[in-house]
């Protein structure tokens, strides 16, 4: 039998922390290795007992979570998972933890305290679960790459039906993932990028802002009935599916949810492989579930392409598992090679185009 996932919970808030513990030790294969006050607490009990996966709350006096991550990222690497606050300072802070090693986060229904975790109880039970599968070596902090971002002028075309489309799905370690590809990609390029990245409401758009800074091409939250521009990237807002209509305008959609999930890649793909055929292209990237297999079968079917990321690089192999072992897939990449693939394939539609 395999040993128990050894957590340390950390929170200010002794609720929280009577709480978080409470709803991990009814699982057989969870332990609680201890609490921490703070983030001073935390760093000092992390080298001492060495968890498997801390639950890192946000904010606390003395020492913050971000400081605390950073310094045990530095010091004695481990799984870290964020309970943040859904406020714009709360989101745009778990995007910097993400960036800093944090391998996911979960958000905190009503705020700081909030007595109704109970609702996040199974994302919470999964993520702990899958972080502490997850090799330290892929957590490691990102590092930007790319010093001198050019000021971004207006997109390369306007609206247009034909035009070459990407499409990119992620979940479970995607925000480093795209911090990897998006900002590798040339301001010039004449495609559109759709990004599909699994995460709640007010989130997303932190992340696009963030994206946005690093990356030569310009990247937004995607708004309703906004036509899609080469040159440019769009990323679905959460709690909203993003599809594309035959004029190439964005359409958002609060319809059921798809594997559990609003945004659904699977979703935007479908709308792509009725009209875009071969020009589209479908990435799927790091991310636990299925999301991305059945609209990756639909683009292909279409005459699109479809890239999945190789095992290798993935925090959580599950979503481009599931495309490659459908047969699904027609490039499997490491992660650092996927911006290059996708460079690849816009120069060489863009000759046949020619």
């Amino acid at each position: 039998m395999a040993e128990a996932i050894r957590v340390l919970v950390v929170d200010d808030s002794a609720f929280m922390r009577h709480t978080i513990t409470t709803k991990l030790l009814n699982e057989a294969d969870i332990t609680i290795a201890d609490v921490a006050r703070d983030g001073f607490e935390a760093v000092r009990k992390v080298e001492s007992l060495r968890p498997d996966v801390v639950t890192m709350d946000v904010e606390m006096p003395r020492m913050d979570g971000l400081a605390a991550l950073e310094q045990i990222m530095r010091t004695n690497p481990c799984a870290v998972i964020m309970l943040s606050s859904t406020t714009i300072e709360g989101a745009a802070t778990t995007i910097r933890a993400l960036e800093l090693g944090a391998v996911d986060f979960v958000a905190k229904p009503s705020g700081s305290v909030s007595i109704d975790i109970s609702k996040v109880r199974e994302e919470l039970l999964s993520k702990v679960r899958h972080a502490a599968r997850t090799p330290l070596s892929r957590l490691r902090p990102f590092v930007n790459r790319h010093k001198v971002i050019p000021s971004k002028g207006p997109s390369l075309h306007g609206p247009a039906r034909c035009q070459k489309i990407i499409v990119v799905g992620s979940s479970t370690g995607g925000p480093k993932a795209l911090y990897e590809v998006v900002p590798s990609l040339p301001s010039d390029m004449p495609a559109t990028m759709l990004i599909i990245q699994h995460m709640p409401a007010g989130f997303t758009k932190s992340l696009a802002e963030r994206l946005n800074e690093l990356s030569q091409i310009a990247v937004k939250e995607a708004e309703d009935g906004e036509p899609l521009r080469h040159g440019m990237a769009l990323m679905a807002p959460g709690d909203f599916h993003l599809l594309v209509t035959s004029a190439g305008r964005v359409r958002l959609d609060r319809g059921p949810r798809v594997h559990g999930v609003r945004p659904s890649v699977d979703v935007t793909m479908e709308s792509l492989a009725k009209f875009t055929g071969a020009k589209c292209l479908g990435v799927v990237l790091t991310g636990m579930g299925t999301d991305g297999t059945y609209g990756a079968r639909l683009l292909r079917q279409a005459g699109g392409t479809v890239i999945a990321e190789d095992e290798s690089t993935c925090v959580v192999y599950g979503m481009p598992r599931s495309v490659v072992e459908t047969g699904n897939a027609d490039m499997i990449v490491p992660l650092p090679q996927v911006s290059e693939s996708i460079a690849s394939w816009v120069r060489d539609r863009t000759r046949n185009d020619g």
